[in-house]
């Protein structure tokens, strides 16, 4: 079970008589003419503050009002190209963080209606909600600090709003709560065994199952690229690795989503260890296992019909030990394709690649609905260089096909967790072509994907080619839906708080 600060509807015309709540955060654009209407409606001292300071408008700041705290954080500039609702975000964070350094325990957020933006009050709330998230590790060491406020209030002057999204609100929040405690946990707190204890306490009595694959010899048959990897740390009993699947199955599935994450709990770099000053924040290589876990939690609460979502998160530390895995070396996939290792930094796409080649099978043995798979991954270097702070999706031929690419961005933006979209090339391909008579596929080149020409692109051609997926492209009679998604720009800041990408979008575009 997982616990986030409860939240609830403020019903009252006058949201500040409300005395459930010890301060109130306004969040509206100062600038624009119907929330100023608003304003003078039901907060004229406030015209006083704009006539006394000129940079009201535009930071966050402490008023009173009718004796109460309130305080007032400005979108900005919601009308120019480059504003999305992520403006909305920005300023319920901000405006719960100021909130808190009063020392108030009972925020409530005051949010104007937006006709720009359908969901800037969902929004809004989500910015708040990241403000007071409590790390799973100080909840743990100091638990009467666990909770950074007793209670969050809601009010909108569009009262349907306000309830329409308290439920959405704290359900995707909840997600986000294993999202950040998964990937932003140390790796001692998060080695592999922890993940596994901790994925079952939180989905034990759920309508998730659990399948948890393990044990050197069962993982050399099964996945015997992601043993390779696993190999350099097996002998220490908590960092073994393992595959958890988790499967929600509402039994009347018309589409299936098969989700395969990447779970590195710390990227030493392998036997070309990182060095530099690189190895700070390797803890954060796990985020697409972490992405698995938090969108499966969310269907726990949702529980939506028609939709089957399985999901594989490749858990394991790459760690540098005597039996490392190793540059030259070749191993033959689930898929029975040999591969040559190029580069052992380039271990995601190895820990991924069988487990994704197993959803595979899934999709056509099991004949499952009308499936759609993705692999989810803090992969590459090359990702943060080409897209920034944005989920790179990089979509397969049936995938794109059916432009749903596009439908995803679009989600994305929908709710503040962007996409940008690339494609596979042909020469993507031609890159991991075995390149001697002793293997089909070449894992990487030796050097870093930012210093690679397409160094995002190309670990998805790598995936197809080495799970068998190239077998059922555009030119099968069985071809498979498949794209993959780099977080490893959106997944968050280190030091700072991990995102949630891309599980929000996933969410809206499949359920909301």
């Amino acid at each position: 079970m997982v616990e986030i600060v409860p939240l609830s509807v403020l019903d009252d015309a006058s949201p500040m008589d409300d005395s459930n709540y010890d301060i109130f955060v306004l969040v509206a654009n100062l600038g624009c003419k119907c929330h100023q209407g608003e304003i003078d409606k039901r907060f004229p001292q406030l015209n006083e503050y704009l006539k006394l300071d000129a940079s009201f408008s535009s930071s966050v700041n402490l008023a009173v009002v009718n004796g109460k705290r309130l305080v007032v954080s400005p979108t900005g500039p919601l009308n120019r190209c480059e504003d999305d609702v992520r403006r909305f975000f920005d300023a319920g964070e901000a405006g719960i963080k100021r909130a808190l350094a009063t020392g108030a325990k009972k925020p409530a957020i005051i949010s104007l209606h937006s006709d720009s933006f359908e969901n800037a009050t969902l929004v809004t709330l989500l910015g708040a909600y990241h403000a007071l998230y409590t790390t799973l590790e100080h909840r743990e060491s100091k638990p009467s600090e666990a909770k950074k406020a007793e209670r969050l209030g809601i009010w909108s002057n569009n009262a349907d709003s306000a309830k329409a999204v308290q439920e959405k609100a704290q359900n995707i929040e909840a997600a986000k709560t294993v999202y950040r405690d998964i990937l932003g946990s140390d790796p001692e707190r998060m080695a592999p065994k922890m993940v596994e204890k901790y994925v079952r306490d939180i989905f034990n009595g759920s309508c998730v199952s659990i399948n948890v694959v393990e044990g050197a010899e069962t993982l050399v048959k099964e996945y015997p690229c992601f043993a390779a990897v696993d190999r350099c740390a097996n002998t220490v009993e908590r960092h073994r690795g393992r595959v958890i699947w988790l499967d929600y199955n509402p039994g009347d599935a018309k589409k299936t989503l098969l989700l395969v994450g990447k779970g590195v709990t710390y990227d030493t770099g392998g036997a070309d260890i990182k060095a530099g000053g690189h190895m700070a924040g390797m803890h954060r290589d796990k985020g697409g296992a972490a992405a698995v876990a938090s969108f499966l939690y969310a269907l726990t609460k949702i529980k939506p019909a028609g939709v089957r979502v399985i999901g594989g998160m490749a858990m394991v530390r790459n760690s540098v030990g005597s039996e490392a895995y190793l540059a030259d070396e070749i191993i033959t996939s689930r898929a029975g394709v040999r591969v040559r290792v190029g580069n052992t930094d380039a271990e995601g796409r190895m820990a991924m690649v069988d487990v994704l080649c197993h959803a595979k099978e899934k999709a056509l043995n099991e004949h499952l609905p009308d499936p759609e798979i993705y692999t989810i991954a803090t992969l590459t270097g090359h990702a943060c260089l080409a897209v920034g702070d944005y989920t790179a999706i990089v979509p397969n031929g049936p995938y794109r096909r059916e432009n749903l690419h596009l439908k995803l961005q679009e989600a994305g933006e929908q709710i503040g967790d962007q996409f940008d979209c690339s494609t596979l090339r042909r020469e993507d391909y031609l890159f991991h072509k075995g390149k001697d008579e002793q293997s089909d596929v070449l894992q990487c080149n030796n050097k870093p994907s930012s210093q690679t020409a397409r160094g995002h692109q190309t670990p998805a051609a790598f995936m197809i080619l080495t799970s068998g997926l190239k077998e059922h492209g555009l030119g099968s009679d069985k071809p498979l839906k498949y794209a993959h998604l780099d977080i490893a720009g959106s997944s968050g800041p280190f030091p700072g708080l991990p995102t949630g990408a891309p599980v929000m979008a996933l969410l809206q575009n499949y359920f909301f």
